[in-house]
């Protein structure tokens, strides 16, 4: 793995908890816009009597288990490429990859939060590539 695939692993998770956090606002948004049943029909023996958003409550419920453990496991991820960027000497190229794989921040925001031309951040980027080393995996 490359250290850039390593240290992408965050930064991937997170983009997939924000999608998985915006379907279940989507199933939110639809259980609460189905109407009730009519319980001023005839009702049959084998018709279910349940309100249809009912059958939503198990899929929210099933979406938000997902999200936990999602978290619960970029939180560890995070924490072992967080401790496995304290091996790169350069503040700078700590800093950066720190921005960007821990915290998401576009290369716009941290040439700003570095003070540096977008050039230069992609050449900190490369280099800090270079000088991070992939922890052992096993």
């Amino acid at each position: 793995m490359t250290a850039k695939e390593y240290l992408q692993q965050a930064y991937r998770l997170n983009e997939l908890i924000d999608s998985d956090v915006h379907e279940l606002e989507r199933l939110r948004d639809l259980a609460g816009r189905i109407s009730s049943p009519n319980f001023g029909e005839r009702v049959q023996s084998s018709r279910n009597l349940d309100a249809p958003f009912v059958k939503y409550l198990g899929d929210i419920m099933e979406m938000e288990e997902k999200i936990q453990k999602e978290l619960c496991r970029l939180v560890v991820l995070k924490k072992q490429i967080l401790a496995a960027l304290e091996s790169v000497a350069d503040r700078e190229e700590r800093l950066l990859l720190t921005y960007r794989y821990l915290n998401n921040e576009s290369w716009e925001q941290i040439a700003e939060d570095l003070s540096v031309s977008m050039s230069t951040v992609h050449r900190i980027h490369a280099s800090a590539l270079r000088n991070f080393s992939v922890p052992n995996q096993s």
